[in-house]
């Protein structure tokens, strides 16, 4: 599988992104989907995870009730519905795959996910 992730910019405070990963490969509809960002000096962390079906979805504390995670697999690809976007939310997100069908253990682990998207910057300016 290969992502490749898209739709970063700059935005004001409070302003909306949408972030999508596209991916090419047979079994990315097989497959969880995770979000993760990564702020300058600090380590990559968990946003959200969505399952092959997208039925299932799992997100951070920080930004549950404000970012929205789903999916087409018609057209091999996820979203990231990201709304009231706040200065703490500027970070690199990278997407990744996790050759399963259903979140369960450690989604919410690196070390889940085998194949990532190269990343794309969001900054919120105050």
């Amino acid at each position: 599988v290969q992502l490749q992730a898209s739709g970063g910019g700059l935005v004001q405070a409070g302003g909306s992104l949408r972030l999508s990963c596209a991916a090419s490969g047979r079994t990315f509809s097989r497959s969880v989907i995770g979000w993760f960002r990564q702020a300058p000096g600090k380590e990559r962390a968990f946003v959200t995870a969505i399952s092959s079906s997208g039925g299932g979805t799992a997100y951070a504390d920080s930004v549950k009730g404000r970012f929205t995670v789903s999916r087409d697999n018609a057209k091999n690809t996820v979203y990231l519905q990201m709304n009231s976007l706040k200065p703490e939310d500027t970070a690199v997100y990278y997407c990744a795959a996790d050759m399963v069908p259903f979140l369960s253990g450690n989604y919410y682990s690196r070390s889940r996910y085998e194949y990532w998207g190269q990343g794309t910057q969001v900054t919120v300016s105050s």
